[in-house]
């Protein structure tokens, strides 16, 4: 399992909602906060044999199916590229109509294996504690999808337990977060971050560099650190949208470089506010002209540019185009 279940905060957050009781649960709040391991710890607490009132064992058969991701009782529904970058096996179908290429790995959470979850949903249980149903990223069921699963999350069959993990809940239907129990991610207390940064491995200068980068959010610096996003990269980002250059980007895909642009125009308009920068140091910023106006609809062009970076007609030409965007906006007057 992923270390980030061991992280303090979300161990505490795990102990706290353990103790409560919910068949349904909804895991909401900002990117790099845990919101996929919690939900992990949690329906591991759920189906392990000998669980204890801080999760789950660890040890038992359960616990191992879990880890090895072939647990008989629990369902996860992810889009299939997130499953094949988090290790989980895709359906037999999907994994034969991916390998001979006649389909791309979906990027949504398609209505099949939701369909495929709620039958799941029926059946008995193969262990004897229950059945659990994994959702992540949430957000990323479409209206089909989400109507498939209302009647059953309204009404589970027998014991089957919810939870789904998201990092944008407002772009779930009304009617799905009223079924479920909403518990909002916490942040790690003061220097917990760090600390638990540095256990993973990072020099502490990096550790504390990257978390400025990532809004003080640790499995988002993981990620970065992943990627290949150095300190080093970080700070030159400014002085390479100025001037222009695409290829400062070129190592990222699409929904990376848009994070990392609304950053930094997040920061320019803290600048033209009077405000303190949040992701960059004051003086890594470059001179601009451009107006609060100017930066406003630079973010609202971000925006609209992240509803398709999961799937760009060309990543390439959509790096060029986003730094053109970028220098343009940087270098206008008013």
């Amino acid at each position: 399992m992923s270390a980030v279940l061991n992280a303090p905060w979300i161990a505490r957050q795990a102990t706290d909602l353990l103790a409560q009781r919910g068949h349904a649960w909804l895991l909401q709040g900002p990117s790099g906060l845990g919101q996929y391991e919690l939900a992990l710890a949690m329906v591991s607490a759920w189906l392990c044999e000998q669980p204890s009132a801080q999760g789950a064992c660890g040890d038992c058969p359960s616990c191992h199916a879990i880890a090895v991701h072939t647990h008989a009782d629990l369902a996860v529904l992810m889009p299939e590229t997130v499953m094949l970058d988090l290790g989980w096996p895709l359906s037999e179908k999907a994994q034969d109509e991916i390998d001979k290429k006649t389909r791309k790995p979906s990027k949504e959470i398609r209505v099949d294996a939701m369909r495929d979850a709620v039958e799941f949903s029926q059946r008995t249980d193969a262990r004897g504690r229950g059945k659990a149903v994994l959702v992540f990223p949430a957000e990323r069921m479409n209206t089909v999808t989400a109507n498939a699963l209302l009647k059953t999350l309204e009404e589970p069959p027998g014991d089957v337990r919810f939870v789904m993990a998201t990092e944008a809940s407002h772009m779930l239907l009304p009617t799905i977060r009223s079924r479920c129990l909403a518990h909002t991610m916490k942040w790690p207390e003061a220097d917990e971050g760090m600390n638990w940064l540095t256990g993973q491995g990072l020099p502490a200068p990096m550790a504390t560099a990257l978390l400025r980068s990532a809004g003080g959010r640790p499995t988002d610096v993981l990620r970065q650190a992943e990627a290949g996003l150095s300190p080093d990269w970080w700070d030159a980002l400014p002085k390479a949208m100025r001037q222009g250059d695409a290829r400062h980007l070129a190592d990222l895909s699409p929904a990376q470089a848009i994070d990392a642009l609304q950053k930094l125009c997040h920061d320019l308009v803290l600048r033209q506010a009077g405000a303190t920068p949040r992701f960059f140091e004051a003086g890594q910023l470059p001179n601009t002209a451009a107006s609060l106006s100017a930066l406003t609809d630079w973010f609202k062009r971000l925006m609209q540019s992240a509803r398709t970076a999961e799937h760009p007609f060309n990543a390439g030409l959509m790096l060029e185009a986003l730094t053109a965007d970028a220098q343009q906006t940087l270098l206008s007057r008013g």
